[in-house]
């Protein structure tokens, strides 16, 4: 089982820089690996990071600009390469009603070179919000955002657990075999599951990227233990940001700071900046929890559970 971190690719936006690659990011939770948005570059900045093709059992698509998506077929090629041995589900806008749908855009990155195709490759195009899937990782749910085509974001929501409390367990004489056959049952001699344990909020996680403000980004961001969000532009630019179905770093801090989050990770930053620190200061300005401003092959954890 790996540690729960968020491994970043790439971090630029419309076009990568000399220090930025085009968006990737991979989130290792548990035994699953989700893959989002693999924009250009994306297998070689994997190469760097020291991640594999076996890692990935998901890949959301956001939406299907250039930047987040253009890394598909060579990721899909690698996996081919390395012979990934579970099934890969993908998940991406249906675009449904549009004179080209989300399948066959979907199709022309799958099939867009000659290759032997030995994955097995599951595809979800995601017509509504709601939940996408769901497992022993929890659940994972899209929303529709607000940009200049059909985007998505994500969320994933790891089931509330109990946390066993210790001097309740000795005050009811609850020991050794017996502590495992009350979390089965529920029940151990008229002694209730509840009387000795309390909840563990289970971890949370949002991915937003290309959007304008929006009721969904906020539910997608609301109590969440990590946002991954986009902040394009700095406040100065929000005229532009509005325009191009974008954020500013202070929207997402704003975001962050109302809907509860824990640590707050900005990224997809327009080439027209090369001080990044302004990203932060504007950020930490209006958000008072962790702030990451995200670099190409950064490991940000997942924070620790809730206490």
């Amino acid at each position: 089982m790996s540690p729960r971190e968020l491994v970043v690719f790439g971090t630029a936006s419309q076009s990568p820089t000399r220090l930025r690659n085009h968006n990737g990011y991979l989130l290792r939770w548990d035994d699953e690996g989700f893959l989002f948005d693999p924009g250009e570059g994306t297998q070689r900045q994997m190469t760097y990071a020291g991640s594999s093709a076996k890692d990935i059992t998901r890949i959301c698509l956001t939406h299907f600009h250039g930047d987040h998506c253009l890394g598909v077929p060579g990721v899909l090629l690698r996996m081919n390469g390395e012979q990934v041995p579970h099934t890969v589900t993908a998940y991406y806008p249906a675009l449904t009603g549009e004179s080209t749908t989300g399948a066959q855009y979907f199709e022309r990155m799958r099939y867009a070179t000659v290759f032997h195709e030995v994955l097995s490759l599951d595809e979800h195009p995601v017509v509504a919000d709601g939940v996408v899937a769901a497992g022993a990782f929890g659940t994972l749910s899209a929303m529709r955002l607000d940009h200049l085509t059909e985007a998505y974001g994500y969320r994933l929501v790891e089931p509330d657990g109990r946390r066993m409390r210790p001097e309740l367990l000795a005050e009811h004489g609850i020991a050794g075999p017996d502590i495992g056959r009350l979390q089965r049952d529920g029940a151990l001699g008229g002694v209730l599951l509840s009387d000795v344990s309390e909840v563990r909020r289970g971890q949370r996680f949002a991915f937003v990227m290309d959007t304008r403000l929006c009721d969904a980004v906020y539910a997608l961001a609301e109590g969440v233990d990590m946002l991954v969000i986009e902040s394009t532009f700095l406040d100065a630019d929000a005229e532009l940001a509005t325009a191009y179905g974008h954020l500013t770093a202070k929207q997402a801090a704003r975001v962050a700071a109302e809907s509860g989050v824990r640590t707050l990770v900005l990224t997809h930053f327009s080439q027209r900046y090369t001080d990044m620190s302004l990203f932060h200061e504007e950020a930490a300005a209006t958000f008072d929890g962790t702030v990451v401003v995200a670099e190409d092959l950064m490991r940000v954890p997942v924070p620790p559970r809730r206490p």
